[in-house]
């Protein structure tokens, strides 16, 4: 029983420490804290899940995050994220921002949009022209 139940214990953590599960980071320029609003989109490569986009609240406004997965990244270095935020009316980003080279997170700006009716939309592109693009629900 001993036995068994440490090798159940060694099983969970190895599962828990390969699932390349995405975490977000606190919004460098939003210091007083950010809520997710709206479920996340997740981007995918076949079978393989890229990242993770997601809309936030706070500090007056509307944020967009896009996070690549440790699992996803280990084995991809050559990519660009943008992350911006979208409003139902509009025919383009009310808020863009784009990481370097390989950069693992990124946020937008920050739109002064909480009145409306936004969603965050992600892209991870790659410079053979292979993009992936997603957007989060829209939240009113």
């Amino acid at each position: 029983m001993r036995k068994l139940s440490a090798v159940a214990l060694a099983a969970a953590a190895v599962g828990m420490t390969f699932t390349g599960v995405a975490h977000a980071e606190t919004n460098p320029k939003c210091p007083s804290g950010v809520t997710q609003i709206g479920s996340t989109k997740y981007l995918k490569n076949g079978d393989d899940t890229v990242a993770s986009v997601k809309q936030f609240k706070g500090c007056n406004k509307n944020w967009a995050y896009i996070y690549v997965w440790d699992s996803w990244r280990a084995n991809h270095r050559d990519f660009y994220l943008r992350a911006a935020i979208w409003t139902r009316t509009g025919s383009e980003a009310i808020d863009y921002n784009g990481g370097d080279r390989g950069q693992q997170a990124v946020w937008s700006t920050g739109a002064s949009t909480l009145s409306q009716c936004t969603r965050a939309v992600g892209d991870v592109l790659w410079p053979s022209g292979h993009d992936l693009h997603g957007s989060t629900d829209e939240r009113c």
